[in-house]
């Protein structure tokens, strides 16, 4: 493996070889072992700008791309200001993940369809013809059909930080905001958008809103160490019993991680009574236009966004 000691170097690597930038290594040394990737991997420098949760004096958060997912989970700062980006954290995987896993490599980390992970079959995703998926085995793919693959994508932390309007700096392409980071999924090519030496290196949460509450939660086939069928955050601030500002998203629904705004324009200047609350999480549904094995994520996603929006209701000011 290369180890280059500065970002210039492991991009220079990267193109150098076309080898593969590797983070905490849960998904690239996966894929190898599988026999789906075998370029050679460039060690992220383990340089101190790259790790580390910092509280900065205009009341933003910095979170370094190289901070481990575990770290994220337990930051009592985190926890404080921004509950459900670490509840998020703290549910995916398992405790080895999470302790070896990164932020930005849960951000970037491929997905995790079983026909691309298979090197025994041809997709889109891996350069070939055609979407197995689509007229096979899809109980896990996209209900929001987006582009010609169908894989949702896997990052639970992408949709908290969709839901906390973070923005994510990159060497070589300056900051975005998360969902300029995977595009509008057309692509099937790809599973974000950023170039193999453009190299993600930390993300800046805005300061919480006064009073916002927030909740995360997941459906899922068993109850640890599984992939979610359907996830989802959602962020409220209440006033004077109306809802003043709103943000919701959604994952395993889509090859990209989606905010909802059907959800939150439903919402917003509503009290947050139970009929609108139910209205609200049905409107999450209007871009569904599930696949033979998908029809289940409907209602799912429906009731999941509801349970989310009940408990951000009911949730403690931070």
């Amino acid at each position: 493996m290369n180890q280059p000691r500065t970002l210039d170097e492991a991009a220079a690597a990267v193109l150098d070889n076309g080898a593969e930038l590797q983070a905490g290594g849960t998904d690239t040394t996966a894929r190898r072992r599988g026999g789906v990737t075998r370029s050679a991997s460039v060690q992220i420098p383990l340089l101190p700008a790259l790790r580390g949760i910092t509280r900065q004096a205009d009341g933003t958060t910095r979170i370094g791309a190289l901070t481990g997912v575990a770290e994220i989970s337990a930051a009592a700062g985190l926890q404080a200001d921004y509950p459900a980006l670490t509840k998020t954290a703290g549910a995916l995987a398992t405790p080895q993940i999470r302790t070896a896993g990164t932020l930005g490599g849960n951000l970037l980390q491929h997905n995790r369809c079983w026909y691309y992970r298979n090197p025994h079959f041809s997709c889109y995703r891996d350069g070939g013809e055609g979407c197995p998926a689509r007229t096979g085995i899809h109980l896990h793919a996209a209900v929001i059909d987006q582009g010609p693959c169908i894989a949702a994508n896997p990052s639970s932390i992408a949709i908290a930080l969709l839901s906390y309007d973070a923005r994510i700096d990159v060497r070589g392409l300056g900051t975005l905001n998360v969902a300029d980071l995977y595009g509008d999924g057309s692509d099937p090519t790809r599973d974000h958008l950023l170039a193999p030496e453009q190299i993600l290196t930390a993300v800046t949460l805005p300061a919480p809103l006064p009073g916002e509450r927030a909740a995360y939660n997941r459906a899922i086939s068993r109850a640890k160490a599984e992939w979610p069928l359907v996830e989802a955050v959602a962020r409220v601030t209440v006033s004077d019993d109306v809802v003043t500002a709103v943000a919701v998203a959604a994952g395993g629904i889509a090859h990209t991680p989606l905010r909802l705004p059907e959800v939150e324009d439903a919402l917003l200047g509503h009290e947050p009574t139970p009929e609108n609350l139910f209205s609200a999480a049905s409107a999450a549904t209007e871009r569904c236009s599930p696949l033979p094995q998908t029809r289940y994520k409907v209602e799912l996603l429906r009731d999941t966004v509801l349970d989310v929006l009940e408990k951000a209701i009911g949730a403690e000011t931070s």
